[in-house]
């Protein structure tokens, strides 16, 4: 009895084993069968898509697209989803391009630039020439333009320049300031604002038309006024605009490296645009030597602001020595007008700036722009 229900047990077993194995054979079969005819499908389409033109049969409903094989036993498939033309299906079929990616903006420029190096040797007993000078920079493009190329920098600076008959000057100028400014990592242009004529002499004019002339050239946002003869001798007195008006040069060699009383602002100074408006620029009227900058200091002070200065120890420079020139003798009326800055500065500025464009023209390391400025006004009579 034993016996016979332990054989009965094992063809129970066996027969399970026999059942599972032909479901299992017959899952496998299906599954095949369904991957062969997806296969199949995309070779239809891919090939009848290249071949639209030889097979164009009107389909069933009668609408003028090709007929085509469609597999419709694959999951989530629908009749509207193959209903497509020759042309969708080519490109479907066409690999996708891949883009170049866009590449990364720029980080902003250090606020302490890393490769300054502090007190410089400043000497000009050695011959300079504008070749030698172009060689030094091989990286200041056309105009004397230079834009740092590894990162942002925070002001856009135009660095303006009035001249007349300093050509010998303007080459030690270009030898020092290239190299410092590169340093200091600035987006800059330098720009010569040439008096034609052999009249009075206009510093301050004359800065009114290089802020004028340059935003033509670039969209600058901050304006720094230096005088031909002028070389910094530290690299850290940074060449940018900051939250107030800035005087760089406060201790010049022929002061004794000193400022010379408190309301001093000539030589080499900035303003940003909004500084510089708010102003209304600077004085037309000053013809001859001296009295502009403290006009300048006037405005600035009596528009809510304060001249922001460096160190002594970093705002040093070397003046190159030269004979006064001819026709920019001392302004005799300049201390009356400097008195009088208030009620002359909100009519007389760059509001009020009349010039002569006559050329402008790019060398390698500047933008030379000359232009007619007028003549004084006949002195008062004095009886």
């Amino acid at each position: 009895m034993t016996r016979l229900m332990l054989g009965r047990t094992l063809e129970r077993i066996c027969k399970g084993v026999l059942l599972l194995c032909l479901l299992h054979f017959l899952i496998m079969m299906i599954l095949y069968f369904d991957v062969y005819s997806q296969r199949f499908d995309l070779f239809s389409r891919f090939n009848s898509g290249r071949n639209g033109s030889r097979n164009n049969v009107s389909g069933a409903a009668g609408n003028g697209h090709p007929f085509y094989y469609y597999n419709l036993s694959r999951p989530n498939a629908t009749l509207a989803s193959y209903l497509a033309t020759d042309e969708q299906l080519v490109q479907s079929a066409q690999p996708e391009i891949s883009q170049t990616p866009s590449p990364k903006p720029l980080p902003p420029c250090p606020e302490n630039p890393p490769g300054l190096v502090g007190r410089l040797l400043i000497e000009f007993s050695s011959q300079m020439t504008m070749e030698r000078v172009q060689k030094e920079n091989p990286n200041v493009t056309e105009g004397g333009r230079y834009t740092p190329p590894d990162c942002r920098p925070r002001w856009k600076v135009a660095i303006i320049i009035p001249f007349r008959h300093r050509e010998n000057h303007l080459k030690y100028w270009l030898h020092y300031l290239h190299p410092i400014l590169r340093r200091q990592r600035i987006d800059y242009g330098i720009y010569i604002i040439n008096q034609l004529g052999e009249d009075t002499f206009n510093r301050a004019k004359l800065l009114n038309v290089g802020y004028t002339e340059t935003l033509k050239d670039a969209e600058y946002d901050c304006f720094i006024f230096s005088d031909v003869d002028l070389i910094p001798m530290d690299d850290r007195n940074l060449y940018r605009c900051y939250d107030q008006p800035r005087h760089f040069a406060i201790a010049m060699d022929k002061f004794g490296f000193r400022l010379p009383y408190a309301g001093y602002f000539g030589g080499v100074s900035g303003l940003s645009k909004k500084q510089f408006l708010k102003i209304n620029g600077f004085p037309n009227e000053y013809w001859g030597w001296g009295g502009e900058d403290d006009d300048i200091y006037n405005r600035i002070t009596l528009n809510g602001m304060k001249v922001s200065r460096p160190d002594v120890r970093i705002g040093r420079y070397r003046m190159i020595k030269h004979e006064r020139d001819k026709h920019n003798e001392p302004n005799p009326q300049r201390f009356n007008k400097i008195q009088n800055t208030k009620n002359t500065m909100k009519k007389d500025g760059i509001s009020s700036l009349t010039y002569r464009l006559v050329k402008v023209k790019k060398y390698p390391l500047y933008t030379n722009i000359s232009v007619e400025i007028g003549k004084p006004p006949p002195r008062p009579f004095k009886g």
